[in-house]
């Protein structure tokens, strides 16, 4: 069957969906640790946040690049999520999702969360033709993401150096017997515009 160009595809529950960052072992250890980001995780900032777990993998060299040798995942809230969608403006103009350039401007200028889709990757890190969202979040969504959205932080590490151990060895079977199962996630109607996903049906 194939793939709906642009989808939201999840590790999630009834209560949460799960999402992926990368960060040097002090960031991480201590996020692991006391379930929470330290004081020294900067609210102010954008941060980046991703579904996928291979496209996490190709952000982060399997967890190899410098000042990103942890990833974690980050279960947080669906009403989090969904309220950072609801709030979001694609990165890059687009005619099929703004009436023109000025409307996309208006709500760039007006909003703090930012939405890209990029190639989704296989096991080899290699680009698929179906797409796979990164949500940016920033001003409250990123204050709102640390300190009320985020309910279990674990660290995933682990499996991506396994994982890619076995890719390196050519088992890409038991390799991809390891990924997360990440289903296809059931965006409310109206968010489909908004974030410029294919609408499905």
């Amino acid at each position: 069957m194939e793939i709906p160009n642009r989808q939201i595809r999840a590790v999630y529950c009834d209560e949460t969906v799960t999402v992926y960052q990368a960060y040097k072992p002090q960031i991480a250890d201590a996020a692991v640790r006391d379930q929470r980001f330290p004081a020294t995780w900067s609210r102010e900032r954008m941060t980046w946040v991703k579904p996928s777990f291979t496209w996490m993998m190709y952000r982060c060299g399997w967890a190899t690049k410098p000042r990103q040798e942890r990833v974690p995942a980050l279960e947080i809230s669906r009403e989090g999520f969904e309220a950072a969608l609801a709030g979001a403006c694609l990165s890059h103009y687009e005619s099929k999702t703004y009436r023109d350039r000025d409307e996309w401007g208006r709500r760039l200028h007006a909003t703090t969360v930012r939405i890209q889709w990029d190639p989704e990757r296989d096991l080899g890190l290699r680009p698929l033709a179906h797409r796979s969202v990164q949500l940016g979040l920033a001003g409250w969504a990123t204050r709102a993401y640390a300190d009320e959205w985020t309910r279990r932080i674990t660290d995933v590490t682990a499996l991506a150096h396994r994982t890619h151990d076995l890719v390196r060895a050519g088992d890409l079977d038991a390799a991809r017997a390891l990924l997360p199962v990440e289903r296809v996630y059931p965006l409310p109607a109206e968010l489909v515009p908004v974030i410029g996903a294919t609408p499905v049906g």
